[in-house]
């Protein structure tokens, strides 16, 4: 028969007993305390975690309205607009009126007008838009046959400042702008067979005059094309 174990004994004395469930308590309380602090350490760090992506939130989103406002303050304005092909006969106080003959020819053409307002032209046209330097009159006319409006302008005489306002009130297309040498005037309007002359870019007529003879159907091709031929020097 196998020997009975012996008996595990606790100590008799109350003290050291009172001291062993004490120290049982502790540890029990210490590991409550332990689990509540990391339970609040995870607690603290998802609300770290929440403030910081809703701050990265806001803050994107404020770069978003921000690129959206700026976007429309900071876009350029649309070109202005006129009517085509819609002239009136209205009366402009200043236009000249001529009559030009229409042919293509080589060489050089002795024009009436300066700048030109129409007349015999090469057989190729000047493309539209904005040039720094002076171009060649029988491509520039060739533009004029096809409803174009030519602004010339003495380069001595507009600033740069002058210039970006002039440049605020033109169209997009069917304009050709460019310096002249020897204009009488600071600034001056060409349409086919009409001219204006004029001393401020600030003057209400150039819009006058482009609503009565941009793209006018009096052009003796007012639907022929404004691009696709050649650019002259200083194309911008």
């Amino acid at each position: 028969m196998a020997p009975t174990p012996p008996e595990k004994r606790t100590s008799g004395n109350p003290a050291t007993r009172a001291d062993i469930a004490l120290t049982t308590k502790q540890q029990r309380e210490q590991k409550r305390q332990e689990k509540l602090a990391e339970y609040q350490k995870q607690l603290a760090a998802r609300r770290r975690s929440k403030l910081a992506w809703w701050t990265i939130g806001s803050a994107a989103a404020v770069i978003v309205v921000g690129v959206v406002v700026a976007s429309f303050v900071f876009a350029p304005k649309p070109a202005v607009t006129y009517g085509a092909l819609d002239s009136t006969g209205a009366e402009i106080e200043g236009v000249q009126t001529f009559t030009n003959t229409s042919r293509h020819v080589d060489g050089a053409v002795d024009y009436p007008q300066t700048p030109p307002a129409g007349g015999d032209h090469n057989a190729v046209w000047l493309n539209c838009g904005i040039y720094t330097e002076p171009q060649v009159n029988e491509n520039a006319v060739h533009a004029l046959e096809h409803g174009a409006v030519w602004v010339t302008y003495d380069a001595a005489a507009l600033s740069d400042g002058d210039l970006a306002t002039l440049k605020t009130k033109l169209p997009s297309s069917y304009v050709v702008l460019s310096p002249y040498e020897g204009l009488d005037s600071p600034l001056v309007l060409s349409a086919w067979d009409h001219q204006l002359a004029l001393d401020s870019v600030d003057d209400p007529r150039i819009g006058d005059f482009f609503e009565e003879y941009w793209r006018s159907q009096n052009a003796p091709e007012p639907n022929a094309a404004c691009s696709g031929a050649i650019n002259g020097p200083g194309k911008q």
